[in-house]
């Protein structure tokens, strides 16, 4: 537990980090806060990674996470951080990414600590999501509204594209093969995350998107 509260305080300290990065490329630079909101979103993914190497109880995750939902909460009733909330659309993702790593930890200790059931789902979240939004404002080809959210067939075929080759690459680092059947289920994961990020509005991608990969990748280990 030792070990545990040492990596806490100096994770804590790298998120805090990353947060003070961000406002002040906001507030020091013309870059938008889409620009930042992402960049948060891509580095608190890629330190979330560390979770399953350095933290061993749900229960540190737990602390973590829920520590910083209240920080979270609390930039958006008194206004701080606007490097990720001052955008011009109703959002609820930065708040429900902590309960999408602590649901997404959970579901990796129930499979026997398999860090494909973690690092899937927090991969294609922190790079196949932001893939869609890039290539799908670069390129808007296809555009589409479901619920009020503007889509494009180009944005889906990015991420798509991204979670597939997440996926592969994640099964042939820790099986160092891959079967006909396993590019099946991949395929067939990524393309189910890509239905699911396609009619999730509102930043519910953030717990929509990993909680369908760790379902579905659940369900092929059951089969």
């Amino acid at each position: 537990m030792t070990n545990d509260l040492f990596a806490m305080t100096w994770l804590s300290a790298c998120f805090l980090g990353l947060f003070g990065v961000s406002e002040l490329i906001h507030r020091t630079t013309s870059v938008k806060v889409e620009h930042t909101r992402k960049l948060v979103h891509f580095g608190t993914g890629v330190l979330t990674l560390l979770f399953p190497v350095f933290l061993t109880s749900s229960w540190s995750v737990l602390v973590l996470c829920a520590s910083f939902a209240v920080i979270l909460l609390l930039s958006l009733k008194y206004k701080f951080l606007p490097s990720i909330n001052a955008i011009d659309r109703e959002s609820h993702g930065s708040i429900l990414y902590p309960l999408s790593v602590y649901s997404c930890f959970l579901v990796y200790e129930y499979q026997d600590f398999d860090r494909m059931f973690f690092y899937a789902p927090i991969l294609v979240l922190a790079i196949a999501d932001p893939m869609a939004a890039l290539f799908g404002k670069r390129w808007p080809k296809g555009k589409f509204t479901l619920r009020k959210d503007s889509k494009t067939l180009m944005g889906c075929s990015a991420f798509f594209g991204s979670a597939l080759v997440i996926l592969t690459g994640l099964c042939l680092s820790f099986n160092k093969e891959i079967s006909l059947e396993q590019i099946y289920q991949l395929i067939l994961v990524s393309l189910g995350a890509t239905l699911v990020e396609s009619v999730s509005g509102k930043g519910s991608d953030n717990l929509t998107i990993p909680l369908s990969v760790v379902l579905l990748l659940s369900l092929f280990a059951s089969i």
